[in-house]
């Protein structure tokens, strides 16, 4: 027999679960203290609380620390901070000792070790434990270490500063539930459909496409901020050996995500030629765009010795656009332009001839005064720019009165020119919002036709409802004022005879769908063994009709 769907009720719908907006966590403050902490702090189970946010900035403090260590090698930058370098240094262990001992102390709550023996112990022997310890362990070997044990086992502690590079694997608290998420995802899935599934949004990502996203986007970061801080010339000359090891690291890490992505791109709906497919997924403009980011490193790599093209290099920042390819904000103003693009070129046709009649005549009437700024039309075409987007840098400015009056007219003239672009792109993009808002309002309608939300429509309007960034305000409204148009619309339709609602299979199907749910709340309100008695006994049903009334219940 089919297993019921898990479904939520529309009564029951809450707008901050179906957005995945944190709602207030349900905790009793009757609770005992150790069970209270734990609840707030550690468990992973309670919506609301604590446990991301500790589990978040723990992560990043780690980060912040391999950052530092870097730093730490680059003597020019350590020295003068050095202070500075140690403090943060201090800090960072006293946080990951507070973690420590406060995992140790709730280590009997944790079902991970509660039914043990001793919680306590079975934590301290956990990977998890020992890693912590192992972090932190370093810092207290070198501060309290007795000077006399110096003098019979001579051992330079400054060698234990580079175990703290340790500390690293303490983000694996947050990565081996992903891993093991991912696991389950993609279980008896083929390798290159794991690697799709981390390239490409699927349904088989989870919460480890997140993470490997962001370990993209924060190396696009810092690649970038390397490649400004190298035109620098005091920081170029302090750390530049470092910068090229950066640049390295960075390319090595994108063209192992670049290749990662062609290899698997067959696995994408018109992608499944092995040839063609991966030159369609090449030519797809953000593709394109990662192969722009590592082009300049392999074509100065290799061909340095026949080229000069250390201009390349500055094409480094097109890694940037990299980040466009998760951007909700970046598709929907593509959409805009795309439908937009008639208007929108109309509008830059009137631009271009107003500068070609504006260089024009001022090439015509500046030309005998100031023949070496109006020398030609392409040059009066820069002076022509610069007046009607009313920037006026005062390099090139007529000084004729009929040239001066040109000037005038021209700057009022190009406030609006130049405004039609930016409103047209505005107001199309305020309307596209409102259109995939309506879009997500005619799905709810259609889901909620039958009472219920599954998981899978939740999950589906979980993402829309992340995508067009709504608040969970915002998502109750709609959603009131979408169950308000459904009951509505229900009680016109159960006014209508029967044969009058067959003529529509949509409506025959909407009522068919109301009659079985007004069935199934029977079904909950009734005394069961009451109901069956009394349609038995006085054969108010037949078999077939109590037949369909068990079926109808099972499946509710």
């Amino acid at each position: 027999m089919e297993q019921p769907r898990k479904a939520i009720k529309i009564a029951d719908l809450d707008a901050a679960h179906l957005i995945g907006a944190e709602v207030e966590a349900d905790i009793s403050p009757d609770l005992p203290r150790r069970q209270w902490l734990y609840a707030w702090l550690l468990n992973p189970n309670i919506p609301g609380n604590y446990q991301k946010s500790v589990d978040k900035w723990i992560a990043i403090l780690i980060i912040a620390n391999l950052f530092t260590m870097v730093l730490e090698q680059i003597p020019a930058i350590f020295e003068p901070y050095k202070n500075w370098f140690h403090a943060f240094d201090v800090f960072s262990i006293i946080v990951f000792v507070i973690e420590y001992l406060t995992r140790f102390y709730l280590a009997p709550e944790d079902e991970e070790f509660k039914a043990k023996g001793n919680p306590r112990l079975s934590y301290m022997a956990s990977p998890f434990a020992i890693i912590d310890l192992l972090a932190i362990l370093p810092f207290f070997l070198q501060a309290f270490v007795p000077f006399f044990l110096q003098a019979f086992v001579p051992v330079d502690l400054r060698a234990l500063r580079f175990l703290r590079l340790l500390r690293i694997l303490k983000i694996f608290r947050v990565l081996l539930p992903a891993l093991k998420e991912f696991k389950e995802l993609n279980r008896e899935r083929t390798f290159r459909q794991k690697i799709h599934a981390l390239m490409f949004n699927s349904a088989y990502g989870g919460k480890l496409k997140e993470f490997f996203d962001l370990f993209i986007g924060v190396w696009v970061l810092i690649s970038v901020l390397a490649v400004v801080l190298e035109t620098v010339a005091s920081v170029s000359y302090l750390i530049n050996i470092e910068f090229v090891i950066l640049d390295t690291i960075a390319v090595a890490i994108f063209t192992i995500e670049y290749m990662m992505r062609i290899y698997s791109a067959v696995e994408e709906p018109g992608h499944r030629n092995p040839l063609t497919g991966r030159i369609k997924q090449f030519t797809n403009p953000s593709t394109f765009i990662d192969f722009l980011a590592i082009l300049p490193f392999f074509l100065e790599a290799l061909l340095h010795h026949v080229l000069d093209l250390r201009f390349l290099r500055i094409f480094r920042l097109a890694r940037l656009l990299k980040l466009t390819r998760g951007s909700d904000a970046t598709a929907t103003l593509f959409k805009v332009i795309k439908r937009e693009w008639p208007v929108m070129s109309a509008a830059a046709f009137i631009m271009i001839l107003l500068i070609v009649l504006t260089a024009s005549l001022g090439y015509l009437v500046e030309h005998t005064a100031q023949p070496e700024k109006f020398e030609n039309i392409p040059t009066s075409i820069y002076w022509a720019v610069i007046t009607l987007a009313s920037v006026g840098y005062g390099d090139i400015s007529p000084v004729t009165p009929i040239g001066r009056a040109i000037t005038v007219v021209m700057s009022l003239l190009g406030i609006g020119i130049f405004a039609i672009p930016a409103g047209l792109l505005a107001s199309a993009f305020s309307d596209q919002l409102h259109k995939e808002r309506d879009a997500l309002k005619a799905s709810i309608l259609r889901m909620l036709g039958d009472g219920e939300l599954d998981e899978e429509e939740m999950a589906l309007l979980r993402s829309e409802a992340k995508r067009l960034h709504l608040t969970v305000e915002e998502m109750n409204s709609i959603l009131e004022v979408l169950q308000l148009e459904l009951e509505s619309a229900r009680k016109s339709l159960l006014q209508l005879p029967v044969n009058v609602i067959a003529q529509t299979p949509l409506h025959a199907v909407e009522h068919y769908k109301y009659l079985l749910n007004q069935i199934a709340q029977l079904g909950i309100y009734v005394d069961q063994s009451a109901f069956l008695e009394k349609a038995q006994s006085e054969d108010r049903l037949t078999v077939s009709e109590l037949e369909l009334w068990k079926r109808i219940l099972e499946h509710r």
